[in-house]
């Protein structure tokens, strides 16, 4: 039966097959199929020692009645069952999304103006990214000292901020007397914190590098600012992190700003393509009551994926609306999302390229299974929740072989 305090892709991720599950990178953020536990987002009220006396949980709070918390699979149930719970959500799985340059910003006439020259002074940047080259000339003093306040490396166990449990902080002390150092073997024993990718190192730049290393040249929106970075982990077998990494961040680098009495601009060029886009979820919710904490200005990126043609939207009217979906002969798995307002009814049908069809039952409870040509198609019809009056439907096309069938499947929406 669906659980109207669970997240609708929490409920259709633990009914699916772990082999399915695992073909599904989204799906599957937040849970560790080795320990049968997920990692989750809850919103509470009240005392959050009640949670802890009742359940056996691993949970971090956070501000403002939300945290995260690890548990088994088989007491996630029990914990909705809990008065002080309102909603729990799982993770989603994030992609880097880089905002290009500051050409069209109009930063060089604001900085030009010699009754504006704004350059960051007395304010803290803060990247939420792969991490940053410490190193680099651009993030350093004239005298070849950090200007960065510290670096919080969730990827590197050990010795993580106060309050919370993942990851090892460095403090700016830490960072000048890895700087001191030679090589960067030698660097990296006091500093363990490496950008693998340069995404992270990318956008500081253009955030807040001083242009040190090209003369001026190619300096950052807020040269003279502080410097404040997290390096978000990753989920457990992906490259790319998850959400829950991200309430983390924004929560420590708010926290940190307000400790030094600074405003604070936060960006975060990760993204994903998941939910409904209307803000309703508990990251979104968190964001939008976080953003109300401090002198802050918090930048997420738009994303790079405008012409991916990974979504459709519109109305209904009298006639049928016929979705095209290509799947290439080497496809294994297909992941699709319906969002649709509850009030509203119309009936989904399933074509294959072969034109063989099926319409999906919107009565059912649980996650249904379908089969088509090759195809096992896995349906689940969620319902509104405490957070949203959407409805939330998930399809998966899964192969009974190794490929999904090629060619062009439709789904129909029949008002």
């Amino acid at each position: 039966m669906i659980n109207g305090k669970l997240d609708e892709q929490l409920q259709f991720a633990m009914q699916l097959p772990n082999d399915v599950l695992a073909k599904d990178s989204n799906l599957s953020t937040g849970y560790d199929f080795e320990e049968n536990k997920w990692e989750l987002i809850i919103k509470y009220s009240g005392d959050i020692e009640t949670i802890l006396s009742e359940i056996d949980v691993l949970i971090e709070p956070l501000s403002y009645g939300y945290a995260i918390i690890v548990i088994d699979e088989e007491l996630i149930e029990k914990l909705s069952e809990i008065q002080e719970i309102e909603y729990i959500e799982k993770p989603k799985q994030l992609y880097f999304e880089v905002n290009n340059g500051r050409s069209i910003s109009c930063i060089n006439s604001v900085q030009g103006n010699i009754n504006i020259g704004l350059y960051g002074e007395g304010v803290i940047v803060a990247i939420i990214d792969s991490g940053i080259d410490y190193s680099h000339n651009d993030f350093r003093n004239d005298d070849g000292t950090t200007r960065i306040i510290n670096i919080w490396d969730q990827t590197v166990q050990g010795n993580p901020p106060e309050g919370f449990i993942v990851g090892t902080e460095y403090s700016a002390n830490q960072i000048n007397e890895a700087l001191s150092k030679e090589t960067k073997e030698e660097q990296y024993t006091i500093v363990n914190s490496i950008d693998i990718s340069g995404h992270g190192t990318h956008v500081a730049g253009i955030a807040c590098g001083n242009g040190r290393s090209s003369e001026g040249i190619y300096r950052g929106v807020a040269p003279k600012s502080d410097i404040l970075i997290v390096k978000i982990g990753n989920s457990i077998g992906n490259s790319f992190p998850k959400t829950t990494r991200v309430i983390e961040a924004l929560e420590y680098v708010m926290d940190k700003a307000i400790k030094l009495k600074k405003p604070i601009a936060i960006n975060l060029s990760f993204g994903n393509n998941y939910g409904s886009h209307t803000g309703r979820e508990l990251l979104e919710q968190y964001i939008n009551q976080i953003a109300m904490t401090w002198k802050c200005n918090i930048s997420i990126g738009t994303g790079n994926e405008g012409e991916e043609r990974k979504h459709v939207g519109g109305q209904l009217s009298n006639i049928v609306d016929s979705i095209e979906l290509l799947v290439s002969d080497s496809q294994s798995y297909v992941s699709i999302q319906i969002w649709k307002n509850y009030k509203d009814e119309f009936r989904i049908e399933i074509v294959s390229p072969n034109g063989e069809s099926f319409i999906i039952d919107d009565n059912i409870n649980i996650t249904a299974t379908y089969k088509i040509e090759n195809t096992i198609v896995y349906v689940y019809y969620g319902k509104p929740s405490p957070i949203s009056f959407y409805q939330e439907i998930n399809i998966i096309l899964y192969p009974q072989e190794i490929y999904l069938q090629e060619g062009l499947w439709r789904i129909n929406l029949i008002p």
